[in-house]
């Protein structure tokens, strides 16, 4: 048996459903519940948004303070960083062969102790052609740096390397053997500035991101 139920009877149940669902914040007219949209994908290091197909993802960030590590992350790996307790005062290097994607060396070396200059040179000569080099200074980055590393550091490109004062904050990125695509962030400085540090004696920290477009495989 079918019941059909009278048009006076349905607007006052309409009306009622539609009360209701205002009372409880659902819009009127529908009877189905509401969700918050979902959370955001997590993209590779913390990217807002995803990189394109056939590219790699990176991120650095410069130390800040004296509990603020520095850090380099390539692809959703973290190549130095305080999780990988590999990350000291100085300036951080990694090296990445970039037809791979591989990992090939990380080391750090102090800029504030000890004739550290000259390792850090024929670390940066040591990388293949073919490289990606990260750097991120952590702490104090330029009181024991020589000409000859800032020479090395200025051959790849970098535009900064001369300007690093004491306890600057400075993150670069560069390639050997290849060009990157000039729309690519590269380099990026902050200096000490007592008037208007974010730490006590050191500057905020800065970071630089992207997405690097694969070579041919």
């Amino acid at each position: 048996m079918t019941f059909c139920a009278s048009r006076k009877w349905m607007e006052r149940a309409t009306s009622s459903l539609e009360k209701l669902m205002q009372t409880r914040h659902l819009p009127a007219g529908n009877p189905t519940c509401t969700y918050p949209p979902p959370a955001p994908k997590r993209q590779k290091c913390d990217h807002w948004t995803p990189c394109p197909a056939n590219s790699y993802a990176y991120r650095l960030l410069s130390g800040g303070g004296r509990d603020k590590y520095a850090k380099i992350c390539f692809e959703d790996e973290m190549l130095i960083g305080e999780k990988t307790a590999n990350v000291a005062r100085g300036i951080n290097i990694a090296i990445v062969n970039y037809m791979t994607g591989a990992v090939i060396a990380t080391q750090h070396f102090d800029m504030y102790e000890g004739d550290n200059s000259g390792p850090m040179v024929r670390f940066i000569q040591s990388a293949p052609s073919q490289s990606l080099l990260f750097m991120v200074t952590q702490d104090e980055g330029s009181s024991r740096l020589k000409e000859d590393a800032k020479k090395t550091i200025e051959a790849l490109g970098s535009k900064e390397i001369r300007n690093m004062r004491f306890r600057s904050s400075w993150v670069f990125l560069a390639a050997k053997g290849f060009e990157l695509p000039s729309e690519i962030q590269r380099e990026k400085i902050n200096h000490s500035d007592s008037s208007r540090n974010r730490y006590s004696g050191w500057p905020a920290e800065i970071q630089i991101e992207g997405c690097i477009p694969k070579g041919p495989s």
